[in-house]
């Protein structure tokens, strides 16, 4: 087994008719204890720990001011499923995480993120504001929430616990993007996505925020 499979598993499937090929699909499941690896991951404005969690390999960004992330080098998703584990804290104002995906560099990505600080409020208001999708540099949250109230951001059903691991699952079927949470059926969020482009995933920690990641897993879709 080589180095690269060593640090990210990689199952790969085609799906043949007549003995042509009209699918493929390729999950890649990252093994977040080798982040400090420059070799296949980058790391943008912060501190990066990695930790042990229900004894599977987990991440910590830290806090600091600005947008931060982790992302995987030479890697390119257009569409599929983007999964993890996610856990924040409960703290008005400090705490957004959540997937960057279809990354060009640290200022060109969308992401789907979270506020957990509001999946309690009480309310209507900041509760509907528990999960974004973002498209940087044009759409930051605060253009979409102004030229487009309610749209680009939502309430999370089932309701996590803020202060604890949540379960993730964004489906990209371009342009189609749908956020899940927990064992939810129907998705929290669904929004069509504003750049088009494809790129790099990414762990990311928004303004001043610190999160912790596990789990992570990349389902790549082909035509």
């Amino acid at each position: 087994m080589g180095k690269r499979m060593r640090l990210i598993l990689v199952v790969s499937g085609i799906l043949l008719i007549g003995g042509f090929s009209i699918a493929q699909e390729e999950t890649v499941v990252p093994d977040l204890s080798k982040i400090t690896n420059e070799d296949y991951w980058g790391i943008y404005n912060r501190v990066v720990s990695p930790k042990e969690i229900n004894e599977k390999p987990a991440l910590y960004l830290n806090g600091q001011k600005g947008d931060g992330f982790v992302w995987l080098k030479d890697f390119e998703f257009n569409k599929g499923i983007i999964e993890a584990d996610i856990k924040g804290k409960n703290v008005q104002g400090n705490s957004f995480v959540g997937i960057a995906f279809h990354g060009v560099d640290d200022t060109t990505f969308d992401a789907v993120y979270f506020r957990p600080f509001n999946f309690l409020s009480e309310d209507s208001v900041r509760r509907g504001h528990s999960v974004q999708y973002i498209s940087h540099p044009d759409y930051t949250w605060y253009k979409l929430r102004r030229e487009h109230p309610q749209k680009y951001e939502s309430t999370v059903n089932p309701v996590p616990d803020p202060d604890s691991f949540f379960h993730a699952k964004i489906i990209v079927e371009k342009p189609k993007i749908s956020v899940f949470v927990n064992d939810a059926k129907e998705p929290s969020l669904v929004v069509n996505e504003l750049s088009g482009r494809t790129g790099w995933v990414g762990l990311w920690v928004g303004n001043y925020s610190d999160g912790t990641f596990s789990n992570l897993k990349i389902i790549r879709k082909g035509e």
